[in-house]
């Protein structure tokens, strides 16, 4: 089931971010605690990135049902930014972060371990 969130980070004179985004509990609780790396989005050498903290994000009061019938429309992106989309995910094997747009980072089954595309290749040259 998805709710309404509002995020927003305060990024002192360079601006803020903020944005409402329709998720499921799960993938919020996930988020809490990782890394977040938006990029230069307030402008040339910007780099905004931190620790996505629960402050941060706060959960509306709006029926899942309506957040449902809306995000039939809208996606889960409403407005502004997702957070769940700039989380970095960290490769066991090279320790490099990723996030999904740049990288395909992910748990791989047949190593259990998260592993970025390269290491995971080098991973089975070295087990054929």
């Amino acid at each position: 089931m998805k709710y309404l969130y509002r995020f927003f980070w305060d990024c002192g004179r360079s601006g803020y971010l903020e944005g409402l985004f329709a998720a499921t509990e799960e993938d919020v609780n996930f988020a809490i605690g990782e890394d977040i790396y938006f990029g230069e989005v307030l402008g040339k050498h910007s780099e905004v990135y931190g620790v996505l903290e629960e402050g941060d994000i706060e959960k509306l009061n709006i029926s899942p049902e309506a957040v449902a019938e809306v995000s039939q429309i809208l996606g889960s992106k409403w407005s502004g930014f997702n957070p769940l989309e700039y989380v970095k995910t960290s490769c066991d094997n090279c320790d490099e972060s990723y996030r999904q747009d740049e990288w395909d980072c992910e748990y791989r089954e047949e190593f259990d371990k998260t592993l970025c595309q390269e290491c995971m290749e080098e991973l089975k040259k070295v087990n054929d």
